[in-house]
């Protein structure tokens, strides 16, 4: 894996010298509220799976967030899903944009025809930044995903093809 260069940010393999300040990106409540147990999911990230790749966002030299992709590798189903968390202190800058538009990038030159996102339905803020970069919405994924509290919630599922990376 090596390091991928969007305008602002810059895209690095996660290492474990970056656990601390990814959990606490995590715990934050307005990241807490969508990922789940900040511990659970930190410790989820540093598993090793062929197809799935977790880097840190870095800008200006701190780590403000993350984001991962994960590849289906069938050649007859080939396209990869992407995930990402910004910590709220950097939210509304624009560098999650510039994150999402430089993995994109990079899927789609590695031979990636669809990207997919899912975020919740009620995740108004994510959907906007996924829908500026290109993304549309597929359809929703009704009790999708169970949130903190034991509730489930429904997802956007949302997808981008080559070409359409705004």
């Amino acid at each position: 894996m090596t390091a991928i260069s969007g305008d602002r940010v810059r895209l690095r393999p996660i290492g474990p010298a970056d656990r601390v300040r990814v959990r606490a990106i995590l715990a934050t409540p307005e990241v807490a509220r969508w990922w789940g147990d900040p511990d659970r999911e930190t410790e989820g990230l540093y598993e090793v799976e062929e197809g799935y790749t977790v880097y840190v966002i870095e800008f200006g030299g701190e780590v403000v967030g993350l984001i991962q992709s994960c590849e289906e590798l069938d050649p007859q189903y080939r396209h990869a899903g992407i995930d990402i968390s910004v910590h709220p202190d950097f939210h509304g800058r624009g560098l999650g944009t510039d994150a999402i538009r430089a993995l994109a990038a990079h899927l789609f030159a590695q031979g990636h025809h669809r990207l997919t996102i899912d975020p919740a339905a009620a995740n108004e803020t994510a959907i906007r930044v996924y829908t500026k970069v290109g993304f549309r919405p597929v359809g929703v994924l009704r009790n999708y995903e169970r949130a903190p509290d034991g509730t489930w919630h429904d997802g956007l599922l949302m997808d981008l093809l080559d070409g359409e990376l705004t």
